[in-house]
């Protein structure tokens, strides 16, 4: 396993996180003892950075982590967030920020969050998260309930405005940056290097685009996006590997990220992306890949305010 550091923090995570939205069920039913076999096959494996939220499965996902750490919390830096409780369910005010990171310490069974982040912070101004939902957070890190704050989010316009504007930890993008769009690139990387927050990618599969499975039934991707991921899955299958893999390891070569968040439920998946650390993909499978995504390279959708598109 590699390591970096993240931001300024003093924590160094591995460059492999294990995004535990999958343990909510929001990309279908799960095993649970087999999702704790995965927790702990992960952590064996070196991955030490895991990331949830109470908004994941209405607490389910923080229940079933909390339990499948029992005995190892030592062993990771644990990452939740507030503000998103429902698919438009959003609450920044200090009260409820307060309020949700002991909701959350008691779900994950620990005293202290290594990383509290505000989720989705496009969902309201972004004068509330500059002014009253960061100082709240450093409140909470003041205390000794969070070692590190942070924001997340779609917008990546909206991420760097708040972070010019009021300094934060770490900053999470989600389907910013993989084979299907790479926008993020050119926006938060300089920033992160310029105020000195941790970059953290997550959704390297698009929201499971890039799987066997496909988008699930909420995903916002366009059509036309979710066609040329059935396309690069079937061009993968062809080639004798996978989308999932290809897009992963993809998302693994870039350096300007502390760690790549991957969905994983289950000890095999856990196997199979700790093994990516080892292999690279093909130069001719991606240009095919390329070929593929010509037409609707950088495609995204809407979320949030409108004022905090982009």
């Amino acid at each position: 396993m590699i390591y970096r550091p993240l931001g300024h923090t003093g924590m160094h995570v591995s460059i492999l996180g294990f995004g535990a939205a999958t343990l909510g069920n929001l990309y279908g039913d799960i095993d649970v003892r087999e999702s704790e076999e995965a927790v702990c096959a992960a952590i064996d494996g070196g991955i030490n950075f895991f990331d949830v939220s109470p908004y994941y499965g209405k607490t389910l996902a923080e229940e079933r982590l909390g339990a499948a750490l029992a005995g190892r919390r030592d062993k990771v830096v644990l990452a939740t967030k507030c503000g998103r409780y429902g698919l438009d369910e959003f609450d920044f005010s200090a009260k409820r920020i307060h309020k949700s990171i002991d909701e959350s310490l008691q779900r994950l069974r620990t005293d202290y969050i290594d990383l509290f982040q505000a989720h989705d912070v496009e969902f309201t101004h972004a004068d509330q998260i500059i002014n009253e939902t960061i100082p709240a957070l450093r409140e909470l890190q003041k205390s000794g309930k969070a070692r590190a704050i942070g924001i997340t989010g779609y917008s990546i316009r909206n991420l760097r405005q708040i972070a010019e504007a009021v300094p934060v930890d770490t900053v999470l993008s989600y389907c910013r940056y993989n084979l299907l769009v790479r926008d993020m690139d050119a926006v938060l990387p300089p920033a992160a290097q310029a105020l000195g927050f941790g970059l953290i990618n997550a959704s390297p599969l698009h929201m499971s685009i890039l799987t066997e499975r496909g988008a699930p039934p909420w995903h916002p991707a366009p059509q036309k996006i979710k066609d040329a991921g059935k396309a690069i899955v079937d061009l993968c299958r062809a080639h004798g590997t996978s989308a999932a893999e290809v897009g992963l390891r993809f998302c693994l070569d870039n350096t300007s990220v502390a760690s790549t968040f991957a969905g994983m439920a289950r000890v095999q998946e856990v196997q199979q992306n700790i093994a990516l650390l080892e292999r690279h993909n093909d130069p001719e499978l991606l240009a095919k890949v390329e070929a593929i995504l010509e037409p609707v390279r950088n495609t995204v959708w809407p979320s949030g305010l409108v004022e905090n598109y982009g």
